[in-house]
C-alpha cells in the first residue's frame, strides 16, 4: 500500500509539474517566467491625415525591454510593441541603440521623438543580427511592427505617433 501510495504522489507531482509547464499559448510564444504585457492601441497619423491603428504590448520595465520580441514569431500585421517610458529607468530621452539578437522576425522600428513625432524607421532589420540599430538622435519612445509595414502603409519620418498616456506616465 506504502508502495501504492508513493507512485500516486509520484505520479500526481509529476503532472502538477507537466501542468505548470504549460501555458495558453500552443503556438510556444510566451514569454516564459513573465505576467502578459498590458495592451493599448497605438495609432500613427500620417501627414495626408490617414490614421493605422495598432494593437500593441506594453513594454514598461527593463526586463521587458531588454527582451522586446526575442524569441516570438506570432507577430501580426496589426500588431507592434511600444518601448515607453524609453528608457525604462527615466532620465528623459537619450539616443536609443536597438538590436536583433534572438528575434526570428524581421521587424521595422520606429523611433519617436518626445513630441510624438517619427524621428527615423529602420525597416526591415536582419533577424538574428547583432548589429546596433540606432535612433540617430534622442528619443522617448520606440515602437516595433512586423517588417516591411512602414513602407506598406506609408509610414515615414516626420508622422505623427500617439497612445493613451502619452507624456502622463
Amino acid at each position: 500500500m506504502i508502495r501504492t501510495g508513493v507512485i500516486r504522489s509520484a505520479l500526481a507531482a509529476a503532472m502538477v509539474l507537466a501542468l505548470s509547464a504549460c501555458s495558453g499559448d500552443s503556438s510556444g510564444n510566451a514569454s516564459a517566467g513573465t505576467a502578459a504585457a498590458e495592451r493599448i492601441s497605438v495609432t500613427i497619423t500620417s501627414a495626408d491625415g490617414t490614421k493605422h491603428v495598432f494593437n500593441t504590448e506594453r513594454a514598461i520595465t527593463r526586463e521587458q525591454q531588454d527582451r522586446g520580441y526575442m524569441y516570438r514569431t506570432d507577430i501580426g500585421p496589426d500588431d507592434a510593441m511600444l518601448f515607453y517610458p524609453y528608457p525604462a529607468e527615466g532620465g528623459g530621452p537619450r539616443e536609443a541603440s536597438f538590436w536583433m539578437k534572438n528575434t526570428p522576425t524581421a521587424l521595422d522600428i520606429i523611433f519617436i521623438r518626445p513630441d510624438g513625432s517619427i524621428a527615423r524607421i529602420a525597416e526591415n532589420t536582419i533577424p538574428y543580427s547583432t548589429d546596433q540599430v540606432r535612433s540617430g538622435e534622442p528619443v522617448g519612445a520606440v515602437l516595433e511592427v512586423l517588417g516591411g509595414r512602414t513602407a506598406e502603409l506609408g509610414i515615414s519620418p516626420s508622422d505623427k505617433v500617439s497612445w493613451p498616456g502619452q507624456g502622463g506616465d
